[in-house]
Parts: structure tokens; C-alpha cells; sequence
């Protein structure tokens, strides 16, 4: 059962329901704990702490062991409680333009598969989730993902079950009207939740895939540790998130997280939103292959472009300068406004490491403003192709306190 899928959403519903995320949160992030150690790290009383576990324990969500110890001491073995691993798997599938990126995770929020496979960017929606079903299918029989381990601890193999499943959090391009509930609909993509259900057979949540990907680098990557994050991914388009006091940011019609299309060149070429000179037009991977050869660049892919970059080559350089003064001038912008303490610039333009991101943090130390200087931080993503599709499954367990603005699940049979 997905976290805050309750039928009645009262007062004391929703204090249980902090109380809950608040122990699942001590066990996922410090592991095995005893009763005691959780009323002292959670500042719950006995009584209240005794009614959640034993609610926890009775969904299956937490297991009570006796860990075995070498020599026996005196009195009875202190009980352990952990995250049941066997609870449920959660899927995110990240639908980008031109590539399908699928992950799964157990309900311990240990990555048990991932996997990515480009297609032809006029690929059709059922061909689209045909090959999420594939690779999922793929994840399910196959090995399990060599950073995961062989096993469980418990002697089970690390693979995706995919009759396990809680529900499915979907990333897809462009802005989502009413992101994170089953009747999220985008333009262009009308029949895709009933597409996915019919499919996997699970509750399936929509969301932008960009701001997925800020909501999984806060979760689990580069920015786990901020509770302010802006997060740009410069890609094939170019698209962010906000992280803002703690929970992430949506915006009014799921609008939030738009800085491609923040104007850098009103005189410049006319962006696919109608606008002229947006971000989008000068550091989208597209745009940085226009400016390349415009500039007298031979290189007709990122692939090879990468390596002009790799092997100093000045034309290559002297783009990267331009189109991180363009990126660093939105960044600042942004944050005057919003007050990020953590920058995070992801997408496949990153893998031209320094020759993009210091031109990046040259252009953002000017602009900003300079009190502003000591406060701000600026890294580079950490969860790669996956990032998009751990952002679905972060939406689907719905347990982050980054989640608490956004709109609660609703079960199928209440929809």
C-alpha cells in the first residue's frame, strides 16, 4: 500500500502518517535499530511509537530479528527492526525524447535494477512503453544489476519482481498538469497512464521528467544533504526543478522548473515555445552542435564532440565559455529569486566535466550578487540516465517530506 494512500485524510491521519515516515525514514537511513534507539532518535513517546511499529510491522513494511551473536551474553537478545526488503518494489519509467530509462526499487529504497535503450525521437507512445516493458521484462529474468549485489541477505536474488509492484511513477517531457495523481494528463500524451495500467497492471503517477530528476537528486544524490536545490538538466531540452524549504517545488499548472525557456538573447533564434533567445536555443545539445559548427566545428554528434572537448581542441572550449556564461547568468538569476544553497547541473552536456562546469561557476560568481557567494554551491548531478526514473519511484513512494506540497495519491478504486 503506497504511503498515504488512506481514504480519509483528517488531522490525526495525517499526524499517524508523519509518525510513520519518520520511523521508515531513521530505518532507511541508519538501518537496523532497536525499539529503544528509535524512540530516541524519533522523540516519540513509548506508547506512540509501540501503536506505529506495531501498525509497521503488521503491514509488512518492518521486520522484528534477534541478530545472532557470537558468545552468549546475559539477559534476552535485544529485537531489531528493519525495512522488509519483500514488502513491495516500486518502477519508475523516464520517458526523455529520444530514450527510455527504467529502475526499480525494493520498499528498503535499495536499487534493484536499472537499465536505458535510445529510440528514434518520432517513436510512438505504444512502441514507447513497449520498450519500458521490455527492459522491465529484461530486469525481471535477467541478472541482477551488478551494483546491486547478488542477494538480498536473505538468500533471495536482486531482481525485479514485477507482480510486487505497488505502483509505477512515470516521467515524461514537457509540463504536467496536476503532477503526482493518477488524472495527471500532459499535451500530447493523453492515454498514457491507461496505457501503463493496462500494461503492468499498477496505479501509474505522472510528473515532468526534469523536476523527477531534482526530486531524485535530493533524495539520493548530489543534493541529499540541502533543503534548498535548484536543479537544470541540459540535455536534448533544457528543464529543472526547485527544491524550496524542504519540498519540491510543482508551480501553478505544473509550469515549475521551466528555465529553458528563460529569455538569455531577445535578438536571438526562435525557440520550439514560441519565445526568442530562451536558454533552450543556446544549451541544449542541439543548440551547442549548431554553435560548434557555426563557429567552424566538424563534429555532427555529442559523442564526438565530447572528444574535440577531451582533446583541448580551442573551437570546442570556446563554445563550452559561451554556453556556461549563458547557463551561470540563469543560475544566478534564478536564485536571487528563490535563494538555492545548492546548484545541480546534470544532462549529457556534464560529461564535458570542467570545460562546461567552470565556465558555469565563473559566470554564476558574477552575476550573483556578492553576500550571496558563500551561500551557494554548485554540483554536478550524481544519478546519471537513472536520475529521471528514480524521481518516478520517489513520487510513488510518496514517504519524502519533499513530497508534502504535492497532491496525495489516490487508489484506484477511489478514483
Amino acid at each position: 500500500m503506497l504511503s498515504g494512500m488512506h481514504e480519509h485524510d483528517g488531522p490525526l491521519t495525517r499526524l499517524r502518517r508523519g509518525h510513520e515516515q519518520s520511523v521508515l525514514e531513521l530505518l532507511r537511513k541508519q538501518g537496523p535499530l532497536s525499539r529503544a534507539e528509535l524512540r530516541i532518535r524519533s522523540g516519540l513517546s513509548r506508547t506512540t511509537l509501540h501503536d506505529i511499529v506495531a501498525g509497521l510491522v503488521g503491514s509488512g513494511a518492518v521486520v522484528a530479528s534477534t541478530p545472532q551473536v557470537e558468545t552468549r551474553k546475559r539477559g534476552r537478545p535485544v529485537e531489531k527492526l528493519s525495512l522488509n526488503p519483500a514488502a513491495g518494489e516500486a518502477v519508475g519509467i523516464d520517458f526523455a525524447r529520444r530514450a527510455v530509462h527504467v529502475a526499480a526499487v525494493n520498499f528498503a529504497h535499495e536499487v534493484v535494477g536499472s537499465a536505458s535503450e535510445s529510440h528514434a525521437p518520432d517513436l510512438s507512445w505504444p512502441e514507447r512503453v513497449a520498450l519500458a516493458e521490455r527492459l522491465l521484462d529484461a530486469l525481471a529474468t535477467g541478472p541482477p544489476d551488478a551494483d546491486a549485489g547478488d542477494a538480498d541477505g536473505q538468500g533471495r536474488p536482486l531482481g525485479v519482481h514485477l507482480d510486487a509492484l505497488t505502483a509505477i511513477g512515470v516521467g515524461v517531457v514537457g509540463p504536467i498538469a496536476d503532477p503526482g495523481s493518477e488524472h495527471a494528463h500532459a499535451q500530447g500524451i493523453d492515454g498514457l497512464p491507461d496505457l501503463l495500467r493496462k500494461r503492468f497492471g499498477a496505479p501509474v503517477l505522472l510528473d515532468n521528467n526534469t523536476r523527477l530528476a531534482a526530486l531524485a537528486e535530493a533524495v539520493w544524490g548530489a543534493a541529499a544533504d540541502s533543503s534548498d536545490v535548484l536543479y537544470l538538466r541540459l540535455s536534448h531540452g533544457v528543464g529543472g526543478g526547485l527544491v524550496v524549504g524542504g519540498a519540491l517545488h510543482r508551480g501553478r499548472y505544473g509550469l515549475s522548473g521551466e528555465f529553458g525557456h528563460i529569455t538569455v538573447d531577445p535578438m536571438g533564434r526562435t525557440c520550439e515555445c514560441g519565445g526568442t533567445g530562451c536558454l533552450e536555443t543556446r544549451a541544449s545539445l542541439d543548440a551547442v552542435l549548431y554553435r560548434y559548427r557555426e563557429s567552424g566545428g566538424r563534429a555532427q554528434d555529442l559523442a564526438a564532440f565530447l572528444e574535440a572537448v577531451a582533446a583541448a581542441e580551442p573551437t570546442a572550449l570556446q563554445v563550452l565559455e559561451r554556453v556556461g556564461s549563458d547557463v551561470g547568468g540563469v543560475l544566478a538569476a534564478v536564485c536571487h529569486v528563490v535563494g538555492a544553497g545548492v546548484i545541480v547541473v546534470g544532462g549529457e552536456l556534464t560529461e564535458a566535466g570542467p570545460a562546461l562546469l567552470d565556465p558555469v561557476e565563473r559566470a554564476l560568481r558574477r552575476h550573483l550578487m556578492p553576500m550571496a557567494h558563500h551561500h551557494v554551491d554548485l554540483r554536478r548531478a550524481t544519478l546519471g540516465e537513472a536520475g529521471s526514473a528514480l524521481g518516478g519511484i520517489a513520487l510513488v513512494l510518496h514517504e519524502s517530506p519533499l513530497l508534502t506540497q504535492y497532491p496525495r495519491p489516490v487508489p484506484e478504486e477511489h478514483a
